[in-house]
C-alpha cells in the first residue's frame, strides 16, 4: 500500500471544514474526521465529504467492553469510511469483537487501527500517571503486537515508534503516524512528534498532518509540501 498524507480536519463544524476542502481545486487529500467534527456534525459529515471523493479516515478512538465495541463499529461500517480505530488498551478479545462488528456480510471492511499510546504521552506519563511500568516503547510494540493477534490492520503510534513496530509486526502491518510537524512549526501539546521527511525514512505508511496544514496561511501549498517530504512528490 502506497504512502499517504492524512489531513485532520480539526474544525468546529461543517461550514469551516468545506471552506477548508474548497480550497483544494486539483486535490482531493485524504482526510481525518475527529470527534469534535464528527460529534457537531454527525455522520452526514462523513458522507458529504465521501460524495467529494475523499477518502475518510474516521478517528473515534473506541473504548468500551467488547460487546459494546461491536456494536459501535457495525454502527460505522456502512457509512463508507476508508479507516478507523479503537484504543488497543482496550485488549485483544475487544479489538476481535471490532473487527467482527466492521465486517460487512461480503467479508468487506474498512481499515482497523489500534491506538497504541497517544502522541501527548511521554514516558515519565505513562509510568506515573498512568501507572504502566516499563519502557514506552516496549509497551507500544505489546499493544501493537495485541493488535495483530486480533486481526488488525496496523496501529496509530508515534512515528519514532514505526519503525520497531514493523521490526516486531512486519512490513505490511501498517503505522499510521500524527504528531507531524514541519521543522519551522511548534509542537504544541505532543511530545513525541517529528517531520514529514524523517516520518518517511523512519517508516511510517501514513502520517497524519493537522495544524501545519489546516493552520497554514496558504493550505494548499503547505498539504502539497507535505506530499513532496513524504511521498517524495508534489
Amino acid at each position: 500500500m502506497g504512502k499517504d498524507v492524512i489531513v485532520a480536519l480539526d474544525f468546529k463544524n461543517r461550514e469551516e471544514t468545506m471552506e477548508f476542502l474548497d480550497r483544494f481545486e486539483e486535490e482531493k487529500p485524504f482526510v481525518k474526521v475527529g470527534m469534535q467534527l464528527f460529534y457537531a456534525e454527525g455522520p452526514s459529515i462523513v458522507k458529504e465529504i465521501k460524495k467529494r471523493g475523499h477518502k475518510v479516515f474516521l478517528d473515534l478512538k473506541l473504548h468500551d467492553i467488547p460487546n459494546t465495541v461491536k456494536g459501535g463499529m457495525a454502527s460505522l461500517k456502512d457509512l463508507g469510511v476508508d479507516m478507523t480505530n479503537l484504543h488497543a488498551s482496550g485488549g485483544v478479545e475487544m479489538m476481535k469483537a471490532a473487527v467482527e462488528g466492521l465486517t460487512r456480510e461480503d467479508g468487506s471492511r474498512p481499515i482497523l487501527l489500534a491506538v497504541t499510546q497517544l502522541t501527548s504521552i511521554s514516558q515519565e506519563i505513562m509510568n506515573e500517571e498512568l501507572g504502566i511500568q516499563g519502557k514506552l516503547e516496549e509497551v507500544v510494540c505489546k499493544y501493537a503486537s495485541n493488535a495483530k493477534e486480533a486481526g488488525l490492520d496496523g496501529v496509530v503510534c508515534s512515528p519514532l515508534e514505526a519503525s520497531l513496530i514493523h521490526e516486531v509486526c512486519g512490513n505490511d502491518f501498517l503505522t499510521v503516524t500524527p504528531g507531524i510537524r514541519f521543522a519551522e512549526d511548534a509542537k504544541g501539546d505532543q511530545k513525541r512528534v517529528t517531520t514529514p521527511s524523517k516520518a518517511r525514512l523512519i517508516g511510517s505508511d501514513y502520517i497524519v498532518v493537522g495544524r501545519s496544514i489546516t493552520g497554514a496561511s496558504d493550505c494548499v501549498s503547505a498539504y502539497r509540501k507535505a506530499m513532496e517530504e513524504f511521498v517524495g512528490r508534489e
